[in-house]
């Protein structure tokens, strides 16, 4: 069942940000399950719904616990019981080596070292406190965002650090991101392969110099979806698969089916025949766009129609030889990007069985500290 085929979501204020508990539940559970056939485990990446409700919902499906990108998303999900936390990011700066020092003795944090700079300031903070910090080599995917370079520049730099005493290193972090760039479910697989064989062979490479590589970390919501071929790696940490948008729906990986969040918006205007006006813009939908798909999201109702411009409080959308859509009517929008919608709602309306079953807040809203 579609939101298209419900008609809980017409009472509610525009725009909305309305979330299909049953979908979600579905992804969770796929996902775990199907990773774990391959004796792989799941570490969500949090920041593609920041919400503490929704983060418990996957350790209870036997995640064994979460990433975030920040430690002010940290922060949150240790405030609403999550024990295990991945920050997936470097720690730089002294306020925020104090900050995650705190949080580690509250709940158990690991994290991620991609400079000798970097590194060296983490262990002085742990060592002061007769303390070692677990942190895995961020190993770069592709994208050049800073984490070193595979296999022999990855045994020079773990060679740099591998003696600091306020550090524990016990693997590497691996994120793929140029796997979004796949147009078809044939290149997602090619780039799953890729970063299976370039994580394990730079881990064999530094196991054999000495070092532990018990967590190989990888995994993101395309390649997630391809254990099979991720065979080797410990864990993965997929994110906007709880939700899937339009980048799941332009490769194959989704079908409108399988998404779990929309934005519902009223047609306020209708400047001409082809051309509607909806109360939705930047500030709740995104601008980001997808990389073989035009427009900034998919109608459920009308699948043809194409958002194709956006204000900060106005959505343009258009159907050529006419739009049918009329002032006052109420239609539901997949995001091309999930991640940045959570981020600009206060909370979501979280439905079951086309009725709403719970208003669910973002705690970590804004927490991109």
């Amino acid at each position: 069942m579609t939101m298209k085929d419900q008609d809980g979501w017409k009472d509610l204020p525009t725009p909305a940000v309305v979330v299909d508990l049953d979908i979600v539940e579905r992804n969770i559970k796929t996902m775990a399950e199907q990773a774990a056939t391959y004796g792989i485990r799941h570490r969500p990446h949090i920041k593609t719904h920041r919400s503490g409700y929704l983060a418990n919902l996957q350790i209870q499906a036997g995640c064994c616990g979460v990433t975030a990108a920040k430690l002010g998303e940290a922060q949150v999900m240790a405030d609403c019981g999550i024990q295990d936390i991945f920050i997936a990011y470097p720690i730089i700066g002294q306020d925020k080596l104090q900050w995650l020092f705190e949080l580690s003795q509250r709940v158990k944090v690991s994290g991620i070292i991609n400079s000798v700079e970097g590194a060296k300031a983490l262990s002085r903070r742990f060592e002061q406190a007769g303390k070692r910090f677990t942190v895995l080599i961020e190993i770069d995917g592709g994208l050049n965002r800073g984490g070193v370079k595979p296999m022999e520049h990855a045994l020079f730099f773990g060679n740099q650090v591998k003696d600091l005493p306020g550090l524990d290193i016990r693997g590497l972090m691996y994120y793929g991101r140029l796997i979004y760039n796949s147009r078809d479910k044939t290149e997602v697989e090619a780039y799953c392969k890729r970063e299976r064989d370039q994580l394990v062979e730079t881990a064999e490479l530094l196991r054999a110099h000495g070092f532990t590589m018990e967590v190989l970390s990888a995994g993101s919501s395309f390649s997630g979806k391809y254990p099979w071929l991720l065979e080797g790696i410990t864990e993965i940490r997929s994110g906007h698969y709880i939700f899937n948008d339009c980048g799941q729906l332009d490769v194959g990986l989704a079908q409108p089916e399988d998404c779990a969040l929309r934005v519902v918006t009223t047609v306020v205007a209708k400047p001409d025949e082809e051309t509607v006006i909806c109360d939705v813009g930047t500030k709740s939908l995104t601008s980001d766009m997808c990389h073989h798909r035009k427009g900034y999201g998919y109608i459920d109702q009308y699948p043809d129609m194409e958002v194709y411009a956006l204000n900060e409080e106005h959505a343009f959308v258009r159907q050529a030889g006419g739009n049918p859509l009329r002032i006052g009517e109420k239609i539901t929008i997949v995001p091309n990007h999930a991640c940045v919608v959570t981020n600009l709602a206060r909370k979501v309306y979280g439905f079951r069985g086309g009725r709403l079953e719970r208003m669910i807040p973002i705690d970590a809203r804004g927490r991109s500290e």
